[in-house]
């Protein structure tokens, strides 16, 4: 911020000062006294303007440092009335006043927007400093959650509610986790999350929780509805008719018990008895294999090569194949290739996918299913369930893994059902999509560790 004024100024003051010296020399060179007093005079006259006018100059800029380190930016220095040689360097620091007021004033309101839009969320989050336990910021979700004031330390939380401190703030759940506490005598699930991140040499820790208690109420209140709606449907379509022929089966014996000559038809009765019983134990299976879907809980993993994994499978369906038109090849891409799982449990999804590739395939000709054992790009190893049949009806693609649904006039709708949940208890996953040459393909990717 050095103007041309000024170093024009300090110049001729500069030159004046020399000046004044090579008078004061010369008169004491040649022992002139009125030189010498003039000199001297002259001297000490331009010494006190130049000192004089550079720290004029000085003074202001030290004034601004001054404010900078107490980051008051508020000052504002005058131009029109400043002297000349300090009028650019008042309109510089005023320029930089204005420039830091401005950048404040973004970031302050950008602060405010995020401020009210982490006030508006439904999730709880502080941020407090992991050395001091200082509060660094909170919205009220978290409070309320938690059902506490507003505290400027988490040294308050651990006076006040020592078992949430050690849950909250002493245990470190680098990924989302499920936790229960305990708030007035009433347990509290909540989800959490945290983060510890640096801002220069302080370190700070990042809180988000959210209440799942409502959610997870609501979601299971749904499910509820929804497995009470099919199971209402199934009972009342095995109910109807059971109660229909008992009351059939009731008049006839009441009329003969009324009117002797009116003679009991055995067969009848046998017939109407025998249908009840059908019905009846269609009912027990239905309620059994409802159960079936909470039978299985864990797995129990083992090494099995794919190779003797489709050798077991292959014959298992060898009495089925013989009554069907339909041809089943296993193919492995890798002879080498193995699964880490629970045998039993994957041979059963493999024969409920196998079964349903074969009824699809039912009236094609040339019927064909494929099973293939393979290793994507990503590691993971695959088991590919092939079929050249019928494929998966558009109506249906977003119904089928639901329980009880099925399109089949003897299906319970649990068989696909069963499988996902296999799939999922290995950490893995079903697919089920068409060919676009024709057909289906069920697709079973299990974990990296597999």
């Amino acid at each position: 911020m050095t103007s041309k004024y000024y170093v024009f100024a300090l110049l001729w003051r500069t030159l004046f000062l020399f000046g004044a010296l090579f008078c004061l020399t010369y008169g004491i060179a040649n022992g002139q006294l009125y030189v010498i007093i003039s000199g001297s005079i002259l001297s000490t006259i331009a010494f006190y303007t130049i000192t004089k006018y550079v720290i004029r100059r000085f003074s202001v800029i030290d004034d601004f440092f001054e404010a900078v380190k107490y980051r008051d930016f508020s000052r504002w220095y005058s131009e029109e009335k400043a002297p000349r040689q300090l009028k650019d360097l008042h309109t510089g620091f005023n320029l930089v006043n204005k420039t830091i007021k401005s950048i404040n004033s973004e970031r302050q309101a950008q602060f405010l927007y995020l401020q009210k839009i982490l006030e508006m969320v439904d999730v709880g989050i502080i941020a407090y400093n992991v050395e001091s336990g200082e509060v660094l910021w909170t919205n009220e979700s978290f409070l309320e959650t938690l059902d506490f004031p507003a505290f400027k330390n988490i040294s308050f939380v651990s006076s006040r509610k020592p078992e949430v401190y050690d849950a909250l703030f002493e245990t470190y759940h680098p990924t989302t986790t499920s936790i229960t506490i305990e708030m007035h005598q009433e347990v509290m699930q909540l989800m959490i999350t945290d983060t510890v991140f640096q801002v220069e040499e302080r370190s700070f820790k990042l809180i988000v929780l959210q209440n799942i208690e409502a959610t997870l109420n609501k979601n299971e209140s749904d499910a509820w509805k929804k497995l009470l709606s099919v199971m209402t449907h199934e009972i009342m379509n095995s109910i109807a008719p059971i109660s229909s022929l008992a009351e059939t089966l009731q008049s006839h014996i009441k009329e003969t018990l009324d009117t002797p000559e009116v003679s009991l038809e055995i067969d009848d009765i046998m017939s109407g008895i025998t249908s009840i019983k059908k019905r009846s134990e269609g009912l027990m299976k239905f309620a059994k294999t409802y159960r079936t879907l909470n039978k299985i809980t864990h797995v129990n993993k083992t090494q099995i090569k794919a190779s003797e994994l489709f050798k077991s499978i292959e014959d298992l369906m060898q009495p089925t194949l013989l009554q069907q038109d339909v041809t089943l090849n296993f193919e492995v891409s890798d002879a080498a290739l193995f699964f880490n799982i629970d045998t039993y449990l994957i041979e059963q999804v493999l024969i409920n996918l196998i079964l349903n590739a074969i009824e699809a395939t039912h009236g094609f000709e040339n019927a064909t299913v494929v099973v293939s054992a393979i290793k994507n790009t990503k590691g993971n190893a695959q088991i590919i369930v092939r079929d050249n049949g019928s494929g998966i009806p558009q109506e249906i693609e977003d119904s089928i893994f639901i329980p009880f649904f099925s399109t089949k006039k003897t299906g319970s709708g649990i068989g696909l059902s069963l499988c996902k949940q296999i799939m999922t208890l290995h950490q893995g996953k079903i697919q089920l999509r068409n060919i676009e040459s024709g057909g289906a393909e069920a697709r079973l990717i299990f974990a990296l560790d597999t």
